[in-house]
């Protein structure tokens, strides 16, 4: 019984491992690395700390069915930096969006108007989501839904209630 619990944990492991490992090669096919990461592991206890400003780099509509609470919407397509205008450019300022693609733009372009601690969040609001912490809707009540993109991407999202 030991040994079965043993390879079941050793299993668990590697998988994640491995989708760790995938999640990194995808971002590197995409990303410039230009703007330091931060995992959800950190960013939580940031926000817990009540010490980061969250930006929101999706479109509306993903936003409108789930976001991290307290996220500050700017858009991708619509980006809109003056959503930003009471923020301290010293602040910690943390960018998600679905995967950390866009938000990756978004945190360059906060950089570039002054903003001196910008981080991308690793794996964006998917591996916010696969990691079990909470999202909330436009009534800052959690919810399990979230925006999946489409469904190519939405393959990477694996701990919610996927919306297309």
């Amino acid at each position: 019984m030991r040994y079965l619990f043993t390879l079941l944990i050793s299993t668990c492991f590697l998988t994640s491992m491995v989708a760790q490992q995938d999640l990194e090669d995808l971002l590197k096919k995409y990303n410039t690395g230009e703007v330091s990461y931060i995992s959800v592991e950190e960013l939580r206890m940031q926000q817990l700390k009540d010490n980061v400003v969250i930006v929101d780099s999706r479109e509306l509509e993903e936003y409108q069915v789930s976001h991290l609470e307290d996220a500050v919407y700017v858009g991708y397509d619509d980006f809109n930096i003056s959503r930003l205008d009471d923020i301290s450019r010293e602040k910690l300022v943390v960018v998600y969006c679905s995967l950390g693609i866009r938000s990756e733009d978004i945190s360059a372009e906060l950089q570039k108007a002054g903003f001196k601690n910008v981080r991308n969040l690793f794996g964006g609001i998917f591996e916010w989501k696969n990691k079990d912490f909470p999202v909330v809707d436009t009534l800052g009540k959690r919810t399990q839904k979230v925006h999946a993109f489409s469904e190519n991407w939405g393959k990477w999202l694996r701990n919610a209630e996927k919306v297309y």
